[in-house]
């Protein structure tokens, strides 16, 4: 495969999204490329997810060694992190391979710039129905309405769309409205399919109120049509939201495992 310099822009898709990691005036022109570089890397990661070098390599155009060099500058600046990437399934022989993903701090140079003021409401809703069990019901019930009210705009699609093309059709959706997800086959796919969401725009006010992830849930497997089961989210410290999809519906209710275990909660991040 020939490579593009390293300086050189990647594909449409990569490149279309706005910068994320402003360089600072006065910078030399070498410097902003370079920076601007590393801009498309953190993008990448979170359009895709956590991702290897060789992955961000292939997306971007670009040799590994200049990847590898953005992501140690990346990893300095605690944009991104190193991980073992997560096996699905029996794991072969040697060091499972490690993949980058956004650290909060690297999250943060996109679109959450309402995250307080969204707390704030969310808190007032709770104290105003009366704290307590009563306040949590007041904001799920508000976090229900919520996203039933952004479903509408791509229930048509969804319901009009093969059994088995629902789950693409509401990763398009969900992209349009700025969650950059995918949805792919899941490891033994005769189970099913993984619906990822790479960005997740109120992850911080999820971590705070963890309603707003079951109220999606809850719209998801109404839009498909099947009980869906929710293996991660962004809000509780993990890379990707993803929702596992049963293939053939209700009767393929089988807890999907993994070797590396979900978090059983999405109640807050992982503890440090």
């Amino acid at each position: 495969m020939k490579y593009a310099s390293e300086d050189q822009k990647g594909p449409a898709t990569e490149s279309a999204a706005r910068p994320v990691l402003p360089a600072p005036a006065g910078v030399p022109a070498a410097h902003d490329e370079q920076h601007g570089t590393r801009s498309r890397v953190a993008r990448s990661i979170l359009d895709h997810g956590p991702s290897t070098a060789a992955e961000l390599a292939l997306r971007l155009e670009l040799t590994q060694a200049a990847v590898r060099r953005h992501l140690d500058a990346l990893v300095a600046d605690r944009v991104v992190e190193p991980r073992e990437k997560r096996v699905y399934g029996a794991r072969g022989r040697g060091r499972p391979a490690k993949v980058f993903a956004l650290t909060d701090c690297g999250r943060d140079a996109f679109d959450q710039a309402y995250d307080k003021l969204a707390v704030d409401a969310l808190r007032w809703i709770a104290e105003s129905a009366g704290g307590g069990e009563q306040g949590e019901a007041a904001v799920a019930a508000f976090a229900r309405a919520r996203f039933a009210a952004q479903a509408e705009a791509y229930r048509e699609a969804v319901e009009a769309a093969l059994p088995e093309e629902r789950a693409e059709v509401l990763a398009k959706a969900l992209t349009a409205e700025g969650y950059a997800a995918t949805a792919r086959s899941a490891p033994g796919p005769r189970w099913g399919e993984q619906l990822c969401q790479h960005h997740c725009p109120v992850a911080h006010v999820a971590e705070r109120y963890p309603q707003l992830c079951e109220a999606e849930t809850e719209v998801f497997s109404r839009l498909l049509g099947t009980h869906v089961q929710r293996l991660a989210t962004i809000a509780h410290g993990d890379g990707v939201c993803t929702t596992f999809i049963p293939r053939g519906g209700a009767q393929h209710r089988t807890t999907f495992q993994t070797t590396t275990a979900p978090s059983t909660s999405t109640a807050g991040r992982n503890p440090e």
